[in-house]
């Protein structure tokens, strides 16, 4: 599987995130956050039994910090509070994001192509977002670009760090045990517990965990790893478009006329963003390596 299609199947399968937290899950972000990342790193650290070598130890902190922790927690503050599609829908942000700071930190000075397509998309973002009955939150909608932030953040970062010395399944459940933990002792602290835990709380849980945490963030960091966090990240486009898509299936949202060609407008800055003039192809595809020893 490309780096591509593992970054298109990752954020799909991301994009069912928002209908199962909130038909299947309690209504305590903090903990279903914690369980998620929790249980992601054991079913993968299950299978990669691999310490990282000392010099990882603070690298995986900061990551599983960014691309899990924080990303976690806020995600499911905004999908509470947030309508699905709304919430998902500024996950189209994230190309935006990595784009300037894979300049900012990677000296990768975007093209106007890429920069045209992310425009593309974030004009598709505001004609699905802004209808009179939306919902809108101020704090669900500043979680929602924090955890895109996040995410794009830590991408980026990894790029910049090079390739880890572990397999790809134990430097992924490494990041999310970090994560786990620290959303484990958040959700304690701050007392977001659930009365009552059902068998339908179970089951999402254990999808939450494994086939929408602990599968996706293996094929997501592996396209990450050998395309490049500002190749890959336009696919955070897919995310929104599948839960824009749930919505209306599975809870009867009906999409109005504008919103759908918002919807189409982000799918057209996808397929412009991987669009490369041959001249520039084989550049595109080269991902900055730094030696570790020099970021230890």
């Amino acid at each position: 599987m490309g780096p591509k299609t593992s970054a298109a199947v990752a954020t799909i399968l991301w994009g069912f995130t928002y209908v199962v937290s909130t038909t299947l899950l309690p209504h305590n972000p903090l903990l279903v956050a914690a369980v998620r990342a929790l249980g992601g790193a054991f079913a993968l650290l299950l299978f990669a039994r691999h310490l990282p070598p000392p010099g990882w130890w603070n690298k995986l902190i900061v990551l599983g910090t960014l691309n899990a922790g924080l990303f976690f927690a806020l995600l499911f503050i905004s999908a509470m509070r947030l309508p699905g599609g709304v919430a998902a829908i500024f996950q189209a942000l994230g190309p935006l994001f990595a784009i300037l700071l894979g300049w900012a930190i990677l000296k990768m000075k975007p093209s106007l192509l890429k920069i045209a397509s992310v425009l593309i998309g974030v004009v598709g973002v505001a004609l699905v977002v802004l209808k009179g009955n939306a919902g809108l939150d101020a704090i669900g909608i500043a979680a929602a670009l924090g955890g895109t932030l996040s995410l794009a953040l830590g991408g980026v970062l990894m790029n910049k760090w090079g390739k880890p010395p572990i397999s790809m399944l134990a430097f992924t459940g490494w990041q999310l045990l970090v994560a786990g933990i620290e959303l484990l002792l958040v959700a304690l602290l701050a007392g977001d517990l659930p009365t009552v835990i059902t068998v339908t709380h179970i089951a999402g849980f254990v999808i939450l965990a494994v086939l929408l945490t602990a599968v996706p963030f293996v094929l997501w960091f592996g396209a990450i790893a050998r395309a490049g966090m500002v190749v890959v990240a336009p696919f955070f486009l897919l995310v929104p478009i599948t839960a824009f898509v749930l919505d209306a299936l599975i809870k009867g949202f009906v999409p109005t006329g504008l919103q759908i060609v918002g919807a189409v407008i982000v799918v057209a800055g996808l397929l412009l963003s991987q669009w490369t003039p041959k001249a520039r192809r084989k550049h595109s595809r080269k991902v900055p390596q730094v030696p570790h020893a020099k970021h230890s």
